[in-house]
């Protein structure tokens, strides 16, 4: 059979093959939004298998298992690795047309050298070969990183983690630069189940007794300052949308005293207070000189009944049709006109909202930075082929492609890094087409330029790691 992954993979036509051979393959990756494992890294962990580097957590996995009827036991049970495994190799074949399927082959391609196409009858061969691989030391999840050229990557953490792992990683210098991302989400969501006991955790860590809304300020500046000294130069929400409701000082206080004394406060309540407790936050990164990303639009936990069974982040949510706009503007239109609004970058889910997010970052675009509101890549459901393309295409017909900060992998798994490759080739293309068809000058050296920056020049020049 011809091999699947060939060198001009989702390359049309030569325009697209230079110029992804020539200015987007070898350009350095900068993985600015991920939840890779700290400890792993630290560790420089060495994977028994493939299922534990590859299928755990893997919630794109999951969802495809399920819908093909696999039984619980193979996805989230107590199946063996090998099992799970070679479930995922007889799913695999009915995922054609399904990012699943290129991702799969572009993984075992690039890391194992493998080019058969994954199916049941030859699972059991592949996960024998590729865990003898794996316990090769080029193959740590170190080795992982950098066989895909890694220069850079930005985890994910809560405002209570003591960063010790990131510490260990510095001290070890390993050639990736490794820095973590502020994520305060729990102490945001003042509606969700447990806040008041997050609050006690959030307490302990900064030292701090939260027994007013002042205090709880105090506890995540605090903790601000710490992730800062720890080399921290971003943040990240991942929030249904973005709050604005007015509110003063009072209300607010009075709001989070109801909360602590752990009586139900009212939807219009949370929102004010959310209000308040975001804009503290956004100012706070601006004085630091963070970046903030806002991840919006995932309705979350939809299948309650495998929620009560599994817990949370088990694969059961999808895209949100919540409206983004008007508040979304509110919200930073309050920075912008306090002067306090930081480099920001948005990520919507809904591709219904695509238009609105392209054209939102233009009205807060100051000419202070270049690019300083970013219209995120293709996230979650969307960092698809398709999904992709038509992100691409709103944002250049309605803003500059050309200071786009390109892709990032959002990702659990050290075998995740192919997507930028993924998104490279279909850049390349869809300029590549272009070029042909006369609709863009056949001047490469142009071109090619613009491709190299949003692959990395821009990303490294907008976070300055």
């Amino acid at each position: 059979m011809k091999t699947f992954i060939t060198d001009n993979f989702l390359l049309s036509n030569t325009y697209a093959e230079e110029l992804y051979h020539e200015y987007a393959k070898n350009q350095p990756i900068i993985d600015y939004h991920n939840h890779l494992s700290p400890s792993q890294i630290a560790a420089d962990t060495q994977f028994e298998n493939i299922s534990q580097v590859w299928l755990s957590g893997d919630h794109y996995k999951w969802r495809a298992m399920r819908a093909l009827g696999v039984n619980e036991k193979y996805i989230t049970g107590d199946a063996s690795d090998q099992q799970r495994f070679e479930a995922w190799g007889k799913t695999v074949p009915y995922t054609l047309r399904n990012p699943l399927y290129h991702w799969t082959h572009l993984e075992l391609k690039r890391y194992f050298g493998i080019d058969e196409l994954l199916n049941e009858n030859n699972a059991c061969a592949i996960y024998e070969n590729v865990n003898a691989q794996l316990q090769q030391k080029e193959n740590s999840c170190r080795g992982l990183l950098k066989q895909m050229n890694v220069e850079t990557l930005c985890t994910t953490e809560d405002p209570t983690d003591d960063l010790k792992h990131h510490q260990s990683i510095k001290q070890q210098n390993i050639g990736i630069k490794v820095s973590t991302a502020f994520r305060p989400d729990k102490s945001v969501l003042i509606d969700a189940e447990g806040y008041t006991d997050y609050l006690e955790e959030l307490s302990k860590t900064a030292k701090i007794d939260i027994q007013n809304f002042q205090d709880l300020k105090d506890a995540l500046l605090k903790r601000i300052e710490y992730f800062d000294e720890n080399g921290c130069k971003l943040c990240d929400h991942g929030l249904s949308s973005l709050s604005y409701s007015a509110f003063t000082e009072s209300e607010i206080n009075a709001i989070f005293k109801s909360k602590l004394s752990r009586k139900e406060i009212s939807a219009t309540e949370a929102e004010k207070f959310k209000t308040a407790i975001l804009l503290f936050l956004c100012e706070t990164y601006h004085e630091f000189g963070w970046v903030q990303q806002f991840h919006l639009g995932a309705l979350r936990n939809n299948n309650k009944r495998m929620l009560a069974q599994l817990g949370h982040d088990t694969g059961w949510d999808s895209i949100g049709d919540y409206s983004q706009a008007e508040k979304l503007s509110q919200f930073l239109n309050t920075l912008d006109g306090k002067d306090k609004l930081t480099k920001t970058i948005l990520y919507n889910l809904n591709p219904a909202d695509n238009e609105v997010f392209a054209t939102m970052i233009g009205n807060f675009n100051d000419g202070s930075v270049k690019g300083k509101v970013q219209w995120g890549s293709g996230w979650w459901f969307l960092d698809q082929k398709d999904g992709m393309e038509k992100q691409m295409n709103a944002l250049s017909n309605m803003g500059l492609i050309s200071c786009f900060i390109g892709m990032l992998t959002d990702s659990r798994s050290f075998l995740s890094f192919p997507r930028h490759e993924y998104f490279r080739r279909g850049l390349c293309n869809l300029f590549g087409k272009e070029m042909a068809s006369g609709e863009l000058p056949q001047d490469k050296e142009l071109v090619g330029t613009t491709i190299a920056n949003i692959c990395y020049g821009n990303a490294n020049d907008y976070f300055k790691f």
